[in-house]
Order: structure tokens, then C-alpha cells, then sequence
């Protein structure tokens, strides 16, 4: 794969108390439009979520929301986007968030952005998929995270053949570059689910 078409980004449907950080997805946004990218991300219109989105289509740029009907009302689906996919649970949101994105990008958030990203990073530690996973460390929000993989690999709970490729970025702009970099060397085929993960939802 040599370009990076469509990126999905995990985020909070909060703002977070730290301005930067909806500066961040913002500025992202309008990165992912002005470079035709299409986002690809839960469907909120609320917080981290909304932002990134509103700023796509505000610069002309093309998103798909992927949404579980029991969040529709809660996280405010953001109707102005351009394709609305309702699941109907959260593992058929996930794997469509998969199938539709070839990279991943984590944005400050909370819990569920955790959850999805860390899905992403064990199935492409083990082997199923080759796609780039990158985290915004906007103000250093991931830091405790990369604190407690380091702390995995000392007491060996990562071990040397199982390592975590993880891309980081602190800023916005380097985030673009870095997956289109780690993109281009990955075939077509290590893009796709294998069978077991499909089977698992």
C-alpha cells in the first residue's frame, strides 16, 4: 500500500480540560481535508469526535460515521457527514471502523479510545493485520501509556518477538507523514482482517 486514502481516528467524545487538545483534532481535521483523506470515526458530534469531524467538512473534506444505534441520542450523531453507518452493537462498529480505514490515529480520550486502540495493537502485534497505529501525544497525553509498555517489556509481559510497533507523533502535522511512511512498505494483503478475527464477531 503506498497511500494512505481513508484514516480512522479514536478520540473522546469529550473535550478534555486542556484546550490543546480540541486544537489538536481540529487542526487535524483540516489536515486529513486538505490532503483527501477520508475520516473515518465513531459519528458523535460531541467533543474530540465532533471536532475532528466539523473540521473535515468544514474544509471540504469527506467523513464516514460509524455509530451503535444505543449511541445515536447519547453522543449526538453528526448528521452533516457525508456516510452514517449505524451497527448494531459495538464489535460490528469496530471491525466496520476497521475494514473502511487503512491507518489508525489515537487522539486524547478515554476509556473507549483506549479499548479500540489497544484492540488495534494487540492484533497487529500478533501478526493479523499490518496496518499503521499511531499515537497523538498532544501535551504528552500518552505518556503514562508508554510508560506501562515499557514497564510490560522490563518484566517481560512483552517479550523481544512480540514487540509493539507503535507509531508516535507530538504534533499534528507529523502525524500525516509518519503513516504515509509506514504505509508504503505494507502489501495490500496484510491490510485485511485474517479469518479468526473476522469469525470473532
Amino acid at each position: 500500500m503506498s497511500k494512505i486514502k481513508t484514516v480512522c481516528v479514536y478520540c473522546g467524545s469529550g473535550p478534555g480540560t486542556n484546550p490543546r487538545f480540541i486544537e489538536a483534532a481540529t487542526a487535524f481535521g483540516k489536515t486529513l481535508a486538505e490532503n483527501g483523506v477520508r475520516l473515518v470515526y465513531g459519528g458523535g458530534s460531541l467533543g474530540m469526535m465532533g471536532a475532528v469531524a466539523t473540521s473535515v467538512l468544514d474544509h471540504g473534506g469527506t467523513v464516514t460515521g460509524i455509530i451503535p444505534d444505543f449511541l445515536t441520542a447519547r453522543e449526538n450523531a453528526l448528521t452533516r457527514v457525508q456516510e452514517m453507518i449505524v451497527t448494531p452493537d459495538m464489535h460490528e462498529r469496530k471491525r466496520l471502523m476497521f475494514e473502511h480505514s487503512d491507518a489508525f490515529v489515537a487522539l486524547p480520550g478515554g476509556v473507549g479510545t483506549l479499548e479500540e486502540l489497544v484492540e488495534q495493537l494487540t492484533w497487529k502485534q500478533l501478526g493479523r493485520h499490518a496496518k499503521p497505529v499511531l499515537l497523538a501525544n498532544i501535551d504528552d497525553f500518552w505518556e503514562p501509556l508508554f510508560a506501562l509498555l515499557l514497564h510490560m517489556r522490563e518484566t517481560q509481559f512483552i517479550r523481544s518477538g512480540l514487540s509493539v510497533d507503535i507509531l508516535k507523533a507530538e504534533r499534528v502535522e507529523d502525524i500525516l507523514p509518519r503513516l504515509q511512511a509506514a504505509a508504503a512498505p505494507v502489501p495490500e494483503e496484510s491490510q485485511e482482517l485474517t479469518p479468526e478475527i473476522v469469525q470473532k464477531f
